[in-house]
């Protein structure tokens, strides 16, 4: 099998690397002109960004994943991923090879009914006559919390604040946590017993839901072929980007241009969900925030300075769905979240927005 040749990394390449311009995903659709001050770094720049983060992470992870893409958007817009799909389709390669392909700091807790809230945050122990702060794992960049499901709702409160504070109080004293921190969270929706729901509270501070799916048939047969030399997959990622360029990759995604015609349709879409007969619980404006800044991340991946209405609907899905409650009775009669969001998506009338 031909390994992927990686370009050189980001931060450390001589000249600016060029790009083909990408027109609007829809001819009577123009977002209008980009912001008149230069980002921080080039649209091109953070499109390429996305190819060599693809490039790398195919090393360990096999078939076209847009669950990476989710993964890139959650880091890029300063939010955090729920994984939600069954046992071994690759929830934890995927996050362990994305941190990698980073050169982030990755630390790992499994949820299990016993895990206690000072096992993530930490603790103060006694330590020659005086009290010392032992860090926990939460003390990192990339978070990974296996099945978060099966961790009680006290332990699963202790992540509250980090996630969205982006510190915790303990003993007394905040402690502020690594910039960027990110927490990528899964959980088995097909296991039921010794799990615990998460709270919509807590719902409410993924800025995406993500689903892997099964691979298919020659995907399948390479995932099994890969092990049979007996190595590693991630031993293979190397980091695309130093630490000092995705901080400024991140800046210039909050720098992405939203007009206000794009505004004001992707603030409509989620009003349209506290109104929508099928649901008990709509988005609230939080959604509408992480809406926002979701849709800057996905046009930046693609070398884009503004967002286009379909950048809008392109994230609605793993944006919204996680924070909407069906009512019961329409459940019963066949209602879904999907066909909720298709019917806004649908209904709700995308801008034409003049240059």
């Amino acid at each position: 099998m031909s390994e992927t040749v990686l370009p050189p990394r980001i931060g450390q390449e001589r000249s600016a690397p060029t790009m083909d311009a990408n027109g609007p995903a829809r001819d009577a659709v123009d977002a209008g002109p980009p912001p008149r001050s230069e980002p921080a770094v080039a649209p091109a720049r953070l499109g390429r960004f996305w190819r060599d983060l693809q490039a790398t992470v195919a090393r360990a992870v096999v078939g076209e994943l847009p669950g990476l893409r989710l993964l890139c958007v959650a880091l890029l817009a300063d939010g955090h991923a729920l994984i939600e799909d069954v046992p071994g389709v690759g929830k934890t390669l995927v996050a362990r090879a994305f941190a990698r392909a980073l050169g982030l700091a990755f630390t790992r807790i499994q949820g299990t009914p016993d895990l206690l809230p000072t096992d993530v945050t930490g603790a103060a122990i006694l330590d020659g006559g005086r009290l010392r702060f032992m860090p926990g794992p939460i003390f990192t960049n990339v978070l990974l919390v296996d099945e978060i499901n099966r961790a009680t709702p006290r332990t699963q409160s202790a992540l509250l604040e980090a996630m969205q504070e982006r510190q915790v109080s303990v003993e007394g004293e905040t402690r502020p946590l690594a910039n960027p921190f990110l927490v990528v969270a899964t959980q088995n929706p097909v296991e039921l017993e010794g799990t615990f729901s998460l709270p919509e509270a807590q719902l409410d501070r993924f800025l995406v839901q993500i689903r892997l799916g099964y691979p298919d048939r020659e995907e399948e047969r390479r995932i099994a072929r890969r092990y049979r030399g007996g190595g590693d997959p991630l031993e293979q990622v190397e980091p695309v980007v130093d630490r000092d360029t995705l901080a400024a990759l991140r800046q210039s995604v909050s720098e992405v241009h939203v007009s206000e015609a794009v505004e004001g349709y992707l603030v409509d879409l989620v009003r349209a969900t506290r109104a929508h007969r099928d649901l008990r619980l709509g988005g609230s404006p939080r959604a509408s925030v992480s809406l926002y800044r979701a849709s800057q991340a996905w046009a930046a991946l693609d070398g884009r300075g503004f967002v286009l209405p379909d950048d809008v609907v392109a994230v609605a899905g793993p944006v919204l769905a996680h924070r909407l409650r069906l009512d019961v009775d329409r459940q019963l009669r066949g209602a879904t979240v999907e066909g909720v969001l298709a019917e806004i998506l649908s209904g709700v009338p995308a801008p034409v927005v003049e240059p």
